[in-house]
C-alpha cells in the first residue's frame, strides 16, 4: 500500500452540538519549530475549553500560573540530576518552580481546568519511583514491555490518580490499530522522546469508512497515513482519528481528559477484512496487527 506523505494533515469537522463544531485534524509538531506547534496548540485549546499548553524549550524556572499544571520533562536528554527528561512535575496554582543546580530544561506544560488532588506528589518519577512498575497492556503488550502509568484514573494501576489528564512513558514497538469515540472518548498526545529508525506512527481520519469496510481499491491507497518519529516530536490525535504505533518509540501518551473504559476502539479486524474483500496483499495490503486482527478488540 502507498502511504500520503508523512507532511500531510489529516481535517475532519465533526458537528457534535447545534452550534459547536469539533475539529479531528492531526497535528505533527516538532518542539523545535514554531509554527507547527502554534496550530496544535490552538485545535487542542478550541477541543477542549479550560485546558491549555506551553512549551519552554530552555529554563531554569516557571513562574506563578492561575491554574494548575503538568509539566512534562523533555530535555536535555542525558541529565542524571533530578527532574530528567520522562519526569512529570506537578504544580499548583500560584506555585512557583525553580530549577536547582546548574543548566536549563525543556519543559512542556497543561494546563488544567481542575485543581490537582492533594495525594499527587510535586514530581512523579517513573524510573525511580518504587511504586511505579512496567505494566504492559494498551499500546504494549509484550511480556517485557515498558510501560510505566505516572497520572492514572484508577488505583488498580498506579498510585497517582489524576481525571482531567493521564499519562504513560511507554516504548511502542507494535501497537493495535485504535481509536478512541468523539462521544465519550479523550484526546490523546505523542511526545516523543526516544526514536530509533524506523520509528513511526500510523493515522487515519477515515473510521466510519474503515468499520463499515466501505473502501475501495483507490481509496486503499490514501485511507492511512504515515509519519516517521523523532525525538522532540509531539503529535496531537483528537478522538475519532485511528492510531497505531511502530518501531519502537519512547512516548509519553498523555490523554485528556484521563483514560475512560471501553473507549480504545480496535479495528484491526475491519484492515484485515477489507484486504481479503479487495484482494490486497504485499505492498498494496493495508498495515494491520496481526494477533488484534483476530478478534474484535475493546480496551
Amino acid at each position: 500500500m502507498r502511504l500520503a506523505p508523512t507532511a500531510s494533515l489529516l481535517v475532519l469537522l465533526l458537528v457534535t452540538g447545534c452550534n459547536s463544531v469539533r475539529t479531528t485534524q492531526v497535528v505533527h509538531a516538532r518542539l523545535a519549530g514554531g509554527d507547527s506547534l502554534h496550530a496544535l496548540r490552538a485545535a487542542f485549546v478550541g477541543n477542549n475549553p479550560g485546558y491549555d499548553l506551553h512549551w519552554f524549550p530552555s529554563t531554569r524556572g516557571l513562574a506563578p500560573s492561575d491554574a494548575d499544571r503538568v509539566v512534562f520533562v523533555q530535555g536535555p536528554e542525558g541529565r542524571t540530576e533530578k527532574p530528567g527528561v520522562g519526569d512529570v512535575l506537578l504544580l499548583r496554582a500560584g506555585e512557583r518552580w525553580d530549577l536547582e543546580g546548574d543548566g536549563a530544561l525543556s519543559l512542556l506544560a497543561f494546563t488544567l481546568p481542575d485543581s490537582l488532588p492533594a495525594h499527587l506528589p510535586s514530581i512523579v518519577r517513573p524510573d525511580w519511583d518504587p511504586k511505579i512498575t512496567d505494566t504492559p497492556g494498551g499500546c504494549a503488550t509484550e511480556g517485557d514491555a515498558y510501560r510505566r502509568i505516572l497520572l492514572t484514573w484508577k488505583p488498580a494501576v498506579g498510585p497517582y490518580i489524576l481525571h482531567s489528564l493521564n499519562a504513560h512513558r511507554v516504548r511502542i514497538k507494535n501497537s493495535f490499530s485504535h481509536y478512541h469515540p468523539v462521544v465519550g472518548g479523550f484526546d490523546e498526545f505523542y511526545l516523543v522522546q526516544q526514536a530509533p529508525p524506523g520509528a513511526r506512527l500510523l493515522t487515519s481520519s477515515n473510521v466510519a469508512a474503515i468499520e463499515a469496510r466501505n473502501v475501495d481499491r483507490d481509496q486503499a491507497k490514501t485511507l492511512m497515513q504515515s509519519r516517521e518519529l523523532q525525538v522532540g516530536d509531539f503529535v496531537y490525535l483528537p478522538r475519532g482519528t485511528m492510531h497505531r504505533g511502530l518501531g519502537g518509540a519512547l512516548v509519553q501518551v498523555i490523554s485528556v481528559p484521563g483514560f475512560v473504559p471501553k473507549s480504545e476502539i480496535g479495528v484491526d479486524h475491519h484492515l484485515w477484512a477489507i484486504n481479503k474483500q479487495l484482494g490486497l496483499r504485499g505492498d498494496a495490503a493495508l498495515p494491520f496487527h496481526v494477533t488484534a486482527a483476530r478478534i474484535k478488540v475493546v480496551k
